[in-house]
């Protein structure tokens, strides 16, 4: 079924937030230090629009630790009750692939056997074949059973469409991204089969080089940003309706996706270069080449992307203390009272380093409203995947603030409203109405020399 027109969208968001806006419960008392009258806006604000967070790991939770959605948790930032204090409708959930998970299949399947009745090729070694695409089908597994227990207030969603109903409905909207393009093995079959499992978005690396593209991680390239098969994966993804995500990626492979994308971009979970120089975030070049394309950054909550000095103190605090609990550990006796007492003493000595505060995210979703404007702009937290989130907006509960911040800073409600939620909204229409255009185009194919 064809997406509603681009055309339709502001109308179909009137609706929406008069939906939303009867839905929405009683103000709680104004933080410490905000305005009472602005808090009951930004509040009625935040609770009538459209919230979605293009990046949580709960579902690293839920897969490797049993963690139930359903219920509030006392740890961690996001469950179904706090989404739902903090207004947050929709998610796409991260179905993360560790790089340790990465390997090298080709030699196994180069060659197939000559006779039907033969076998493939085995690997030289036990555990030496790629689990990538396994603990990603593991992770969609996860969320699925996750979303079929609780099926009252949580609906799994593949459209904008579906989205918006969910939400319309009183339901969490939880939609897929993977994060680690070597998810799909170097198989565009692969990314196939995971777009038809529901897969909305797919981040062309993560901490590594992969198959096809080159991350920002590791100092040297392998690739100069995109092989041939890279560029087939951006082709096929467009194609699919499948949003091309450059978080992560080094600046060349930035370079290369945004020549080849037919369809609008995101940095899923990526913070601003200029204001923390760090490799994962983005340059004020790379916001307007976004906004060039018409895709969107969500901003990332993870201190370390937002404040040099926090990751540099952070960094410091934790080369030395893990020398000295080394030490301490070769001294004493696993398990003695005399290691424990050392290890007391170490934390003692190394506290954690003191938190930014929430102006240093405001700052980063400012300086992008800016650079690469107001159409362009989301966020894409990392909650439950970072060790670290400002002082203020310690969980999805705390996700009102923000609304107030940026009508504080000046911004109208319209435009709040477009970072809230809408722009994201308006990228995943785009790609699937590309998607919908490129329909009958033949499908890519790995056998046509991509490597």
């Amino acid at each position: 079924m064809r997406a509603l027109p681009m055309s339709a969208l502001p109308f179909v968001l009137a609706l929406f937030d008069a939906a939303m806006a009867a839905q929405a419960p009683p103000p709680p008392p104004p933080p410490a230090g905000y305005e009472p009258q602005l808090w009951q806006k930004a509040w009625a604000l935040h609770h009538s629009a459209l919230v979605i967070d293009t990046h949580i790991d709960t579902t690293t939770r839920v897969l490797d630790h049993g963690f139930d959605m359903g219920q509030r948790a006392t740890d961690g930032h996001v469950d179904l009750p706090r989404a739902r204090d903090g207004g947050l409708d929709a998610a796409f959930y991260s179905i993360y692939v560790d790089s340790r998970f990465f390997g090298d299949e080709a030699a196994l399947f180069r060659d197939p056997p000559k006779d039907i009745n033969d076998d493939w090729p085995r690997p030289a070694a036990p555990g030496s074949a790629n689990g990538s695409a396994r603990r990603a089908l593991d992770m969609i597994d996860g969320l699925v059973r996750t979303v079929d227990r609780h099926r009252d207030r949580m609906a799994l969603c593949t459209s904008a469409d579906e989205l918006v109903a969910a939400v319309r409905d009183g339901k969490h909207a939880a939609l897929m991204g993977i994060e680690g393009g070597h998810a799909i093995e170097g198989d565009l079959g692969v990314l196939r089969a995971f777009h038809r499992l529901g897969v909305r978005y797919m981040t062309l690396t993560h901490t590594n080089h992969n198959e096809f593209a080159d991350s920002c991680a590791p100092a040297e390239g392998r690739w100069g940003g995109l092989n041939e098969l890279g560029r087939q994966v951006v082709r096929e993804m467009n194609r699919l309706g499948v949003i091309v995500d450059v978080s992560h990626v080094s600046d060349t492979t930035f370079a290369a996706v945004l020549k080849e994308a037919k369809a609008p971009v995101i940095c899923s979970h990526s913070s601003l270069r200029a204001l923390c120089p760090h490799p994962r975030n983005v340059t004020d070049d790379m916001l307007r080449a976004i906004a060039q394309n018409g895709g969107a950054i969500m901003i990332n909550y993870n201190c370390g992307f937002l404040d040099a000095d926090y990751a540099k103190n952070r960094s410091a605090r934790e080369a030395t203390r893990r020398i000295q609990e080394k030490a301490a550990r070769d001294k004493f006796a696993a398990g003695s009272a005399e290691l424990q007492q050392a290890l007391a003493n170490l934390d003692a000595r190394f506290p954690p380093v003191p938190r930014p505060g929430l102006q240093r995210l405001v700052a980063h979703l400012l300086r992008a409203i800016e650079i690469a404007g107001p159409d362009h702009v989301g966020l894409g937290s990392d909650f439950d995947g970072v060790p670290c989130v400002p002082e203020g907006i310690d969980d999805a509960t705390y996700l009102p603030r923000i609304t107030y911040e940026l009508l504080a800073a000046g911004h109208g409600e319209a435009v709040v409203k477009k970072v809230l939620g809408e722009n994201l909204l308006r990228v995943l229409r785009k790609v699937e109405q590309v998607a919908f255009d490129l329909r009958g185009t033949p499908p890519e194919r790995n056998d046509t020399g991509a490597r």
